[in-house]
């Protein structure tokens, strides 16, 4: 008996809901979106035909609040809620109350999340199922000295996992036995911070091995298949970077093989919906069953391009209780996709998540880019830092790597730092191009500044900072929001030109030379000549040798956003400030690295510290940040207390030289 649906509430944010919705409307459904706070001007909000407001920013007051959001559903008379993935797309409980409420949950069914959703049982039922597993110790028996036993047997390096965990939390690879307790009790007390369960397993560790997963698809009707396989090798700390399908390392015989435990996988919990059968897979082809993530996945789109085919019409259709429209016959795969994730990170800040606001934003022409981003759109501390899912199509994979690294190009993201050359120097490199691609991949191919790129501009990119500030500073007009029909300028004009950036203060003059610019560093008294060949609101072409190159910016008061194309920077024009800066010597301000919560202040007012002592600890999109002092002295706390909401570059404390001190006194 097919299923009414006409409404489908939207449980999640971002890009996801975004997606949802792009389908769901396509079939005629109505949508309702959910947002926080933070998300009063959300693109989902925007694009939803209803959006009901549910609660405080933090995700524990509104998208991790199971009784509002079926509240909200049952107020706006929604027949079912779509969970997207993450938040409580995987969340047993959510789902049983969602049918209670009489609403339909587009998902697997609670037990079969129950299941999955614990390492542990879901690998027992594997077993049971005759899915091959990595050899290892999933019993009941949680004691430390039953673990230490277990673990002599299965041998070493061996990987100590969270059972309810996921996104490397609650994991630790062990390689010497008298590791093991210390690694054991770390794994444990994170465990249960993150997953209120301390509940462990053993397996034998796997070095350097493909991450490759199957998409499955089951039915009301019985009928389960699968839809060929993703390789999520590239990954940073257990966390997917890039993913491709299909995978260049699985022959046909290995996918059939694959494809068919991944199915026996989902029949052994009943599964019906889309979902995802997890493998690691050794040098020697031979496989084993990592998890299966009972949702839809973040990097769905490269099997939708593979295939054909659209999953989120799928799980739609299958919540109606609609057969599924192939069979495994019918499934075909063409080409090769690759998807990127962009995220407001700084690969050369250790990845250190990113806030503030986009000043330009503009997808790439030939790519496929699901996203939640608009100009002038705030990125909060609040949530995941992904902002786009970048994703191209080609007849085969060195064709698709082409297109992918042309498609990240032309993406224009202005405003705040992003991932987006790291995956750009990834994708472009000869290593990603050949065979080697493992989970060790970044660790092996991408940890040095060529890859992740440098926190020091050229000179040529502060030669373009210091012209773009010279030619609005002497011109009537705003020239850098109007089209220069002439470059011309006397011969001689010298501008000088304190540009401010990464805690750092350089100093340029910009020499007019007719229609070109010199530009010399005052320190190195390096030069470089400019030619300028056009110029528009937010982009600037200039000729340097006879060779031109393009810039991205956005100007706000005094400080300028700027792309080259190697690198993303923010400028503070400082020339009529440098008695503010170099009264500020003998200091160091210690600054919120992005919006976010004190949690803890480990010094005192008065307090003498060394260059790299922790003085406090911020968290902020889910992670913690130690703010360090990066010079001998005594601090001067601000008025901020543990607990306290705090302001990107907002000052948390001020460390003093003792000279300061005594002046000060005086």
């Amino acid at each position: 008996m097919t299923q009414i649906i006409q409404k489908i509430l939207i449980a999640n944010r971002g890009e996801i809901a975004c997606r949802i919705m792009k389908t769901a409307h396509n079939l005629g459904f109505f949508t309702v979106a959910v947002f926080s706070d933070a998300d009063r001007d959300a693109l989902h909000v925007q694009q939803a035909d209803e959006a009901i407001y549910i609660g405080a920013a933090d995700p524990a007051s509104s998208y991790l609040d199971s009784e509002r959001i079926i509240k909200a559903a049952l107020l706006t008379k929604a027949d079912a809620i779509h969970p997207g993935y993450g938040f409580l797309s995987e969340n047993a409980d959510f789902a049983d109350k969602c049918v209670q409420a009489g609403l339909v949950f587009i998902g697997p069914s609670a037990d079969a999340i129950t299941l999955m959703g614990s390492k542990r049982l879901s690998k027992v039922a594997m077993l049971n199922a005759n899915v091959p597993c990595i050899p290892g110790y999933e019993g009941s028996d949680q004691t430390d000295i039953t673990l230490i036993e277990k673990a002599k047997t299965i041998g070493f390096p061996l990987m100590v996992k969270a059972s309810a965990g996921g996104g490397g939390k609650g994991m630790r690879l062990v390689h010497e036995a008298d590791e093991l307790a210390a690694q054991i009790s770390t794994a444990r007390s994170e465990a249960l911070n993150a997953f209120g369960s301390d509940e462990l397993i053993l397996e034998r560790a796997l070095i350097a091995p493909r991450h490759i997963e199957i998409q499955i698809f089951a039915d009301h009707h019985g009928n389960t298949i699968y839809l060929g396989e993703r390789d999520c090798s590239v990954q940073r700390r257990h966390q997917k970077v890039i993913e491709e399908a299909p995978s260049p390392f699985v022959t046909d015989a290995l996918r059939k093989h694959m494809g068919e435990a991944a199915v026996a996988a989902a029949k052994a919990c009943q599964y019906c919906g889309a979902g995802t059968v997890e493998f690691l897979v050794d040098s020697d082809r031979q496989f084993y069953f990592l998890e299966m993530n009972t949702r839809l996945q973040v990097e769905h789109p490269v099997t939708e391009l593979v295939t054909g085919l659209d999953l989120v019409e799928w799980q739609l259709r299958v919540a109606c209780k609609e057969p599924l429209p192939l069979t495994q016959q019918d499934v075909q795969i063409s080409g090769h996709a690759i998807e990127v994730r962009l995220y407001a990170e700084d690969p050369r800040q250790r990845f250190m998540p990113q806030t503030g606001k986009i000043k330009i934003w503009q997808p790439a022409s030939n790519s496929r880019t699901d996203h939640c981003v608009y100009k002038d759109m705030e990125v909060s501390s609040h949530y995941d830092p992904m902002l786009a899912k970048i994703i191209v199509h080609a007849d085969e994979r060195i064709s698709a790597i082409r297109k992918i690294a042309r498609a990240l190009t032309e993406t224009q993201i202005v405003g705040i730092n992003t991932n987006k050359h790291f995956l750009q120097n990834i994708v472009q490199s000869v290593a990603f191009a050949g065979t080697d691609v493992t989970t060790a991949f970044i660790e092996q191919y991408a940890q040095d500044e060529t890859v992740q790129g440098s926190l020091t501009p050229s000179l040529s990119l502060l030669a373009k900072a210091a012209l773009l500030f010279t030619l609005s500073q002497s011109s009537n007009q705003d020239v850098l929001f109007t089209p220069i029909p002439t470059w011309h300028r006397s011969t001689g004009v010298s501008y000088p030109i304190d540009l401010y950036y990464n805690d750092e203060t350089t100093s340029l003059t910009v020499t007019a030379e007719g229609n070109y610019f010199r530009v010399c560093h005052t320190k190195t008294e390096a030069e470089v000549t400019l030619t300028p060949v056009s110029l528009s609101a937010t982009s600037f072409e200039v000729e340097i040798d006879h060779q031109r190159s393009r810039v991205s910016f956005a100007k706000t008061d005094d400080t300028l956003f700027i792309d080259d194309g190697l690198g993303h920077f923010a400028f503070t024009c400082v020339t009529h400030s440098k008695a503010v800066h170099q009264a500020r010597q003998g200091t160091a301000q210690i600054n919120a690295v992005m919006d976010g919560v004190i949690v803890a202040l480990l010094v005192e007012q008065g307090d003498a510290v060394n260059a790299g002592d922790t003085v406090a600890i911020m968290e902020a999109m889910k992670m913690e940040h130690p703010l360090k002092a990066t010079m001998d002295g005594i601090v001067q706390l601000n008025a901020v207390e543990t607990g306290d909401q705090v302001k990107s570059k907002q000052v948390i404390a001020t460390i003093l030289q003792a000279d300061e001190v005594t002046h000060e006194q005086k």
